[in-house]
């Protein structure tokens, strides 16, 4: 009966939960910034490209 309490009481894979949850976070953000950059980015270089040429 002892261990099921402790097992309950125990709080150690929470954080690697929390830990998981903000990696996730962070990848979506850096993934959307990236997208919305790339457009851009390639816009910039088409016409850079069109004036040399």
């Amino acid at each position: 009966m002892e261990r099921i309490k402790n097992f309950f009481k125990d709080e150690s894979g929470a954080s690697a939960v929390e830990y998981g949850l903000l990696v996730s976070l962070i990848a979506v953000v850096i993934v959307a910034a990236v997208t919305a950059l790339g457009g851009a980015l390639k816009t910039k270089f088409e016409a850079a490209t069109t004036g040399i040429g």
